[in-house]
């Protein structure tokens, strides 16, 4: 008998008794069986806190983004093990793409996103807060990594994406991860963690997996641990309402499968390019994985005078889908997760028909390519029409999680908006408009009530990623029935597995602490110029304090004449009245330029080059006769990863610019960036 292995406490394990049995949706043949029966629940805990935690936190961002990006390209080599075992989830090429290549791509995505942090295990939250008048004291926001693990309770549509979006971002953040993913497609999941666990990559503790049921695990958290959710809002909440996770406090991130819609713009006619982008958008989200997508589209909005021409649309299009066994290349929906989710979707179509009637497909027959109906969990996509949606809570209540979706009336934009929000929250709204003023109004009505929202037409459908198609830089959740948590979301995301702390302290302390120079700090002017030392050389507080310059109204003339920027409040005395300038004020960026000139060491270095300008105040009015002075500080420094093999290393060193007039006031602030070569290549 096959049995799946469960990866835990550095060892695959098979778990106690038959298990789940774990069928091909295609053919109905036993793949294996699924078990967690014996398994230690707490010391699986713990050995991902106190063996995968540690080592994880002594990696600093850019060692565990380049961590994630050498799994992308691990799991890239073994693609076609992958598909081979996707198609007995019933999902053809395309749906496997989604799962698979996707959620590759979310690894590469947060190995990218490596770069916005520092090259440390922690980072600071915003800027510094003084809180005091004399400056000695302040106050700076810290992100660290929680202590605990991540578990991530999986749903059974999206074996791989499931397990890779979620974890690409605990590992960034320098967390360890238990995945459970649904039992019934755990299959794929386990080849996919086997080749993790076959690279090496990741460290001991930093990724378990459990094939089967989460037994009492639940029961073992502490408030270090986050729990994620992915599946119905019924069993989430079960979850969420667990003692030990009430107690301990143990953030819950719940994403639940929700009523998600569609509106038709009343701007659209047929023959306009929108029409036909609606239509599409409305049939792949129907037949894409079998509609088994959390995002998928289940409420249809049109208006009242064009109901009949779009129901027949798409009814023409969802008829020009071949069902079938997904390895056949002419098949473009397959077959549904297994038997036990095809009745489920049936019962709940049989709820929705009690207001709503079928104006397309069969829920007793499907025809099917290369495959027997009745052994393969087969469905045929339903198109229902619901015609008094305001009256009808049904189907804003009741969710058939296959190729099921219903087509409603409205009359006007405000009760588009209105039926919307019946869901009572949704993972993500889309609008088909080529009118902006209608995206805008029905955007600012319908956003407090939706995770996400697209708006289609000519100009993006090309390019558009779809309504179905939650990206890793944006956030993926929803209010409300949708379970009112995020995932993803870029940086945002990341910050979900991180503890905010308010470090209060003198400037000195609080720079010493965060490796980022805080404005009042102790500096060390030395007599080498900043600009002479390498890289490894430079110090956070390294400060050259310059000499002084006196601006001229000959200054101002001929930087308006070398810029070409002559607007008035430089160069026209006439025209001060009313202003706050008592007369022809220096150019901010000749303040900035004559500050550079004033702090550069001109001599060739180590300095290779201006990188940039991150922020730049211009606090007072500087006029001709103004004395101005500068202090420039380092304040921050990362190294940058080499491109080639015969790049120079090299790092980018953040300087805070002060410019300071002849009273001690400062007139300008900047960071500006440079690259710096590191001594040793």
């Amino acid at each position: 008998m096959n049995k799946l292995a469960n990866y835990v406490t550095g060892r695959w394990i098979t778990g106690d008794g038959t298990g789940q049995p774990l069928y091909d949706a295609v053919n109905g043949s036993l793949i294996g069986h699924a078990s967690t029966a014996g398994l230690d629940f707490a010391s699986i805990l713990d050995y991902g806190r106190n063996t995968g935690g540690p080592a994880l936190r002594k990696l600093t961002f850019h060692e565990r983004g380049r961590m994630l990006r050498g799994l992308a390209m691990h799991l890239r080599n073994h693609l076609e093990t992958f598909y081979k075992i996707s198609y007995q989830t019933g999902a053809t090429k395309a749906d496997s793409w989604i799962d698979i290549e996707g959620g590759i791509g979310n690894l590469f995505s947060y190995a990218s996103l490596r770069r916005q942090f520092p090259d440390e295990p922690f980072c600071v939250d915003g800027e510094g807060i003084g809180l005091s008048k004399q400056g000695s004291f302040m106050g700076q926001h810290l992100l660290v990594p929680r202590e605990g693990v991540a578990i991530h309770i999986n749903a059974f549509n999206f074996p791989v994406w499931g397990m890779l979006e979620k974890i690409a971002v605990n590992l960034l953040a320098g967390m360890p991860a238990v995945v459970k993913p649904a039992t019934v497609t755990s299959y794929l999941t386990e080849a996919v963690v086997k080749e993790i666990v076959a690279s090496g990559i990741l460290p001991d503790g930093a990724l378990q997996l459990l094939c089967g049921s989460a037994g009492d695990m639940l029961d073992h958290v502490v408030s270090q641990d986050v729990i994620t959710f992915t599946g119905s809002a019924t069993t989430g909440l079960k979850l969420k309402s667990n003692g030990r996770v009430l107690s301990e406090n143990v953030p819950f991130t719940m994403e639940a499968d929700s009523l998600n819609c569609i509106v038709l713009g009343g701007d659209v006619e047929p023959g306009m390019p929108e029409w036909d982008i609606f239509v599409k958008e409305v049939r792949k989200e129907m037949t894409v994985k079998a509609g088994q997508k959390c995002t998928a589209i289940r409420r249809i909005f049109v208006p009242e005078n064009k109901m009949e021409d779009v129901w027949k649309a798409i009814g023409k299009a969802l008829g020009q889908t071949t069902i079938g066994n997904p390895l056949n290349e002419q098949v473009r929906m397959g077959a549904l997760a297994g038997q036990t989710q095809r009745e489920e979707v049936k019962n709940q179509v049989q709820k929705l028909l009690a207001s709503s009637q079928i104006v397309f497909g069969s829920l007793d027959s499907v025809q099917v390519v290369d495959a027997d109906a009745t052994t393969g969990a087969f469905m045929s996509p339903l198109l229902l029409v619901n015609e008094k949606p305001f009256e009808n809570a049904a189907v804003h209540e009741v969710e058939a999680f296959g190729p099921v979706s219903t087509i409603m009336p409205y009359k006007s934009l405000a009760d588009a908006t209105t039926l919307a929000k019946k869901g009572k929250g949704s993972l993500v709204c889309s609008i088909v408009t080529a009118d902006h003023s209608i995206a805008r109004n029905f955007v600012l009505g319908a956003a407090s009530h939706h995770g996400r929202i697209l708006v289609l037409n000519n100009e993006c459908a090309r390019e558009s990623t779809g309504h179905g198609s939650p990206l890793p830089q944006l956030v993926h959740g929803g209010p409300g029935r949708a379970g009112g948590g995020e995932e993803m979301g870029g940086v945002r995301g990341v910050k979900h597995y991180m503890q905010r702390v308010a470090v209060q302290g003198s400037p000195s302390v609080i720079t010493s602490i965060t490796n980022v120079y805080q404005r009042g700090a102790a500096v060390k002017e030395e007599e080498k110029h900043p600009f002479r030392k390498y890289f490894e050389e430079l110090a956070i507080g390294d400060t050259v304090i310059t000499h002084k310059r006196t601006v001229t109204e000959a200054d101002i003339v001929n930087f308006a004449n070398v810029s070409w920027d002559h607007f008035y409040a430089h160069t026209d005395h006439t025209s001060l009245e009313g202003t706050i300038f008592e007369k022809p004020v220096a150019h901010g960026y000749f303040i900035l330029s004559a500050a550079a000139g004033l702090f550069v060491d001109a001599k060739k270095g180590p300095v290779l080059l201006n990188y940039g300008l991150e922020e730049c105040r211009f606090l007072k009015p500087v006029y001709a006769g103004t004395t101005i002075g500068v202090q420039l500080t380092c304040k921050e420094k990362t190294v940058q990863e080499k491109k080639e093999g015969d790049d120079v290393k090299k790092g980018i060193v953040k300087w805070l610019v002060e410019v300071t007039d002849q009273t001690g006031e400062q007139v300008a602030v900047a960071t500006i960036l440079t690259m710096v070569k590191l001594k040793f290549q």
